[in-house]
Formats: structure tokens, C-alpha cells, sequence
């Protein structure tokens, strides 16, 4: 059946206007002033917003840790990104060490049945070598164009040396790579010292561990191999303001290569006040870092100088992270679900950014940086992935009003204004009034080549 959105106010990347909207099939067929309902559902969007899917750049569903598997899987996180307005997540599918990038995707593939949302992946690479250097064109024949690589954690790291083939390779095949970027030897030094010396194992500690100089050297270290190898890269999760002076230095010298960064709401309302209160629940990596950092983010989220905002959820349990000593307690937050909220709430109606710039960073620029071609904006022709947004609710999130498998949020007690009200998926209508009518109809999405923002 086909769909039309009447009355709602239609927000871009690049503008607002108020339309109706005709979906037929998976796409938007027409977009006018006025459209009738005659043999289609129709859906008034009066006072709403009107916005292309939110895309999650950075997820982990059932990832297993080697000590912890993570509480959410694809069909318990999916089912809460979709009732929160994001209709496609992008998830790491981990190569074994030992492994290849096929066996990897195929093992996510079999992850991923039963989503509610659309998924694609970034291949996680934990060598890069000829094998896999060959691997990453029958990737690109897939649709899979954007990978990950590890300055830290021994079961992932690669070296610069391999970081620099990687890109280079990634830029022959019009592909991007994201790089956790921390200096691992600085790290693991300091958490010896911290051991050693008695300074603690509380949460607190954790974030002694990672202070933002071993985030910022990295960050600088990267964009030096960046532009020995000409080639983009995307920084993950960027969580100082230290590494984004290294950020704008280079983009102030420097026209290519890109170098595109990624933030995520825990950066942008939490600070590391958190870990004296209950302290372990916000355990990840990068830390909460201070105030400063936080405002920092907002100056370049407002001034352009970040690209996407995704959440990092990689969610466990309270009592998976019960452990005494912080570098136990496995690393990750829930947050899949509410990142369309808590944006909209703090950036639009707390006055810091605007509607357009939060659909550029949630939607139009992830589907132009991964190759999801005819996402991320409403225009004619598009797929028909939505978000209905009204501004006239007010509710305070809290441990359980929440649909991830995992019994905390580590936003509890926030007062978000608006909600996500209905979604239309791959032309359906998937949520009305925040339930969900269907669930398992994600589809996999097989990108095209990287672009420019």
C-alpha cells in the first residue's frame, strides 16, 4: 500500500520546507505542496518533523569479548535503534587474527538475521598483509566499503606500517578507514604504574589510564600517515579537545587528505564526574573526559569540524561490569536507541545547533561517507526511510524505559524534549506512536564507493 505523510515540515541536510510526501513501494515517489490519500495509509505529521533515517555509524551487537558477550545482539539492538528513529546501523564485522575478512562477514551475516533496522558492516581488520590486502576487493564486489583498524587492544593492533598499506589500499578501492586511535604502549604503561604503585582500581582510575594526551599523539600520528599515504581516514570517537587542535591544524594547512572525524553523545553530555557515581556503568574506551572536552566538541560540532556522530553501543550488563578493579570491567554503553533524542533535544532545543546541521551529521553525511546512495535526504526518488519527530513531550530517561537488552542507560535521569513519534522503513510503517508494528524487516545494504563530504 502506498503511504502519504501529510502536513509535516520536511527537514534536510540543507533545508526545511513544509510538503506532503507519497511513498510507493520502497521509495518516495513525489513530494507537493498537497497530496492526496485517496488508496494510501496516510499519516499526519502536523507540528512534526519530517527527517530522512537516522543512520548509527558505530555499533556492536553481539560481540564477544573473549571474557563478555555483549548483552544486545542484532535483533534486540536493531529493535531499539528502530524505535528510536535510526533505520540503518553500521556494525563491525571482527576478523580473527588467524581469519579472513570473508570468514568474518560471513559469521555477521549469520549475526544480523532477524534486524529490524537496515545493516550494513566495516570490516574489522587485525592484520593487514597481501592476503587481505586481495580479500578487500572481493569486499569492495559485496558492497563492503569502509574497514576499522586498531592502534590498541592485543588481539586487534596493527602497526603504522601497516596502517599506511591500508589506506593506501582502501583509496584504490574508493573505500574509507576508521582507526581507534590511542598510543597502546603509553596506556598499558600508565595502568602498570597505576597498579603498581597503588593508585587505585576504582572507576575513577580507568580514566587516569587513557588521559587525553595518549588519545591526542595518536590522533596526530594518524593524520601523519594519512598524508603520507594521500589517502582519507575517519577518527573514530573522538573524545578530546587536544586531539581536535590536531584536527583543525591539519584541516587548516591542509585541503586533502581528509580527514573526517566521528563524535558520540557520551562526549558530548557526560563528564568524568560520572565515575565517582557508580563509576563502573560508564567504563569505556575512549574515557569520559573533562568539561572542557565537552564544550570543545560542541564548538566543533557547531563549526564543522565534526562529520558524524555515532554511538559506539556496546552494551553489558550491570553485573558483567561488577568487577573490583576498572581494567576488568569490559568497556562499552548502551545508547543505540535514544541518539536521535538526546541530539535533538540538547543540540535543537538547547539552542546549540540547528535541525539541517543534526540531519547532516545523523543521516546525509554517514550515507555519503559509506556509500548508502539515495539515503540520508527526502528527495524524490530516495528510499523511503523516515523519522516523524514531535518537540511537543517532555520525558526523563531512566534504567529500564528503554528497549536495549541491558539494565542500565547510562543517561538515566536526563530530561529529554521530544519524541520519535513514527518511522517508515524501506517504504513501510514500522513505528506509530513509539511502537513498533513490525519487526525483522532490515535488510542488508551493500554500499557503494566512499565520497567526499
Amino acid at each position: 500500500m502506498a503511504i502519504v505523510i501529510r502536513n509535516g515540515v520536511i527537514a534536510n541536510a540543507y533545508g526545511c520546507f513544509r510538503a506532503d510526501i507519497l511513498i510507493e513501494n520502497d521509495r518516495i515517489a513525489q513530494i507537493e505542496s498537497s497530496i492526496e490519500c485517496a488508496n494510501a495509509e496516510c499519516i499526519d505529521a502536523e507540528g512534526c518533523f519530517v527527517m530522512p533515517g537516522f543512520i548509527d555509524t558505530h555499533t556492536h551487537f553481539d560481540l564477544d569479548t573473549g571474557s563478555a558477550v555483549t548483552a544486545d545482539d542484532f535483533v534486540t539492538g536493531t529493535r531499539a535503534a528502530i524505535l528510536g528513529g535510526t533505520t540503518t546501523i553500521l556494525d563491525f564485522a571482527t576478523q580473527d587474527r588467524d581469519g579472513t575478512l570473508t570468514q568474518a562477514y560471513e559469521k555477521w551475516q549469520d549475526k544480523a538475521r532477524g534486524s529490524s533496522c537496515n545493516y550494513g558492516f566495516h570490516m574489522a581488520m587485525a592484520r593487514f598483509d597481501e592476503s587481505v590486502s586481495e580479500e578487500m576487493q572481493k569486499m569492495h564486489d559485496i558492497g563492503i566499503t569502509s574497514y576499522k583498524l586498531y592502534m590498541v587492544y592485543d588481539s586487534l593492533k596493527v602497526d603504522d606500517g601497516a596502517i599506511y598499506m591500508a589506506l593506501k589500499r582502501a583509496k584504490e578501492l574508493g573505500s574509507i578507514i576508521g582507526v581507534h586511535c590511542e598510543n597502546y604502549d603509553l596506556l598499558k604503561a600508565i595502568n602498570t604504574e597505576l597498579h603498581k604503585n597503588g593508585a587505585g582500581v576504582d572507576p575513577y582510575s580507568h580514566a587516569l589510564s587513557r588521559p587525553n594526551e595518549v588519545e591526542a599523539e595518536a590522533v596526530a600520528k594518524l593524520i601523519y600517515i594519512a598524508r603520507l599515504a594521500d589517502a582519507p581516514v575517519n577518527i573514530v570517537h573522538l573524545s578530546t579537545e587536544e586531539a581536535m587542535l590536531e584536527v583543525r591544524r591539519h584541516r587548516a594547512c591542509f585541503e586533502k587528505p581528509y580527514i573526517y572525524v566521528e563524535t558520540c553523545p557520551q562526549y558530548l553530555l557526560l563528564n568524568d564526574d560520572k565515575y565517582h557515581d557508580d563509576g563502573r556503568r560508564y567504563i569505556m574506551s575512549p574515557p569520559l573526559r573533562k568539561q572542557k572536552d565537552v564544550e570543545a566538541l560542541w564548538d566543533a560540532l557547531e563549526d564543522g569540524n565534526v562529520d558524524t556522530i555515532g554511538t559506539d553501543h556496546c552494551s553489558f550488563t550491570l553485573a558483567q561490569k561488577n568487577k573490583c578493579d576498572y581494567s576488568d570491567v569490559p568497556n562499552g554503553i548502551p545508547g543505540v536507541m535514544y541518539r536521535p533524542s538526546i541530539m535533538l533535544s540538547e543540540g535543537l532545543l538547547g539552542g546549540r545547533c540547528s535541525i539541517e546541521k543534526l540531519v547532516k551529521l545523523m543521516s546525509y553525511n554517514p550515507a555519503k561517507l559509506y556509500g548508502l546512495t539515495d539515503r540520508g535526504e527526502i528527495k524524490v526518488g530516495a528510499f523511503a526511510d523516515m523519522t516523524i519527530w514531535s518537540k511537543e513531550s517532555e520525558h526523563v530517561l531512566t534504567d529500564t524505559n528503554h528497549a536495549h537488552n541491558c539494565d542500565y542507560s547510562p543517561y538515566a535521569g536526563l530530561t529529554v524534549r521530544g519524541t520519535i513519534r513514527d518511522v517508515i522503513l524501506n517504504g513501510r510503517h514500522v513505528v506509530h506512536e513509539g511502537e513498533l508494528l513490525v519487526s525483522g524487516s532490515g535488510h542488508y545494504i551493500a554500499r557503494d564507493e566512499y565520497t567526499d563530504l
